[in-house]
């Protein structure tokens, strides 16, 4: 099986965020099916592979480059040209096309419809992010009525349903990284993520969404939009309540029954064995032994399969329209 290099920016300072710290989960779980690497390509770091030395070697032109960050794609693409390349989609929307010769694969069924409609002649796969085991249900009291998370959250969330819950309630604002997530988690009755707003105005969608399910992997009801890919697992009446309905007040008596224990929404054991490590290992070998294969055998065939860039999307309407045409005046 080839050596993966997972390309990332940098590690540290802006780079750090949900996108790279997911992609290192992701590296992991890749090493324990093959030799795999993290490689940066904007800032070098101590004791660490950089892509300008990696592309002189010449194990370079066996290896597959898991390319992900976004907005870089394109150019890493057109730069990785003539090597073997993966697209790990996170967040979908921002514009670009793909050729067939990549394989995609995607964090959400959300983001892998969208490219199932944008690349249709290209390998595509369903790898959803890991939701380790440290995120878990540890059965201990919870002295925090109400999580928020600054970072993403809607001006409604935070202009108007914050400070109307303060007074009825212990809401912590958390507004700063902190180590250890899922400890936090444990010790909150009721957890609020409001994204659709923030998603809109970056024009590009939520990817996965890991607070929501992590937060409900550790035992906290969860208030959550349900855009984009937070759909795939989010069920509201069922694992979940939906934030935003109608107006504040309801809102308020909703989060606050739930605080009292008076309504509960809890994610069940099977959707969650879906994000769990056994799960990702299994499909991730079988996804990546097909990729392997089709490394093998590119070489074997040109691409010969129509695709839909815009340009052919609007021969076929118009193709369309004229044989709509033709009927009517021959019938």
């Amino acid at each position: 099986m080839r050596p993966l290099y997972f390309l990332v920016p940098g590690t540290g300072g802006r780079y750090a965020c949900g996108g790279l710290f997911a992609e290192i989960k992701t590296l992991k779980l890749a090493q324990q099916i093959c030799r795999a690497e993290l490689v940066t390509y904007q800032q070098r770091e101590a004791n660490g592979l950089f892509l300008d030395d990696l592309l002189q070697r010449p194990e370079s032109a066996q290896a597959i480059f898991v390319i992900s960050w976004g907005f870089h794609v394109p150019k890493l693409a057109k730069r990785l040209q003539g090597h073997h390349v993966i697209y790990h989609a996170h967040s979908s929307g921002y514009g670009f096309r793909l050729s067939p010769e990549i394989p995609i694969l995607t964090v959400s069924r959300n983001s892998m419809g969208y490219w199932g409609q944008r690349s249709p002649n290209a390998l595509i796969y369903y790898l959803p992010n890991h939701v380790s085991e440290e995120f878990s249900d540890r059965h201990q009291p919870r002295d925090i009525d109400v999580l928020v998370q600054a970072r993403k959250s809607s001006r409604y969330l935070m202009q108007q349903l914050v400070p109307a819950l303060q007074p009825h309630c212990n809401l912590v604002l958390l507004d700063r990284y902190v180590e250890d997530l899922a400890g936090l988690f444990n010790r909150t009755r009721v957890y609020l993520y409001d994204s659709a707003e923030y998603w809109a105005t970056s024009r590009v969608s939520e990817g996965f969404g890991l607070p929501p399910m992590e937060a409900m992997a550790c035992g906290a009801q969860v208030f959550s939009s349900v855009n984009s890919a937070l759909a795939d697992y989010l069920d509201p009446g069922f694992n979940c309540y939906k934030i935003g309905c109608y107006a504040t007040g309801y809102d308020v008596e909703r989060i606050l029954k739930a605080v009292r224990g008076e309504t509960h929404r809890s994610l069940s054991a099977t959707t969650l064995a879906e994000f769990r490590t056994d799960s990702i290992l299994q499909r991730l070998a079988v996804i990546l032994a097909e990729i392997n294969e089709f490394c093998d055998r590119i070489d074997s065939y040109g691409a010969d399969i129509p695709g839909l860039s815009p340009g052919r999307v609007l021969r076929l309407t118009l193709e369309g329209w004229w044989e709509k045409a033709r009927k009517k005046v021959r019938g």
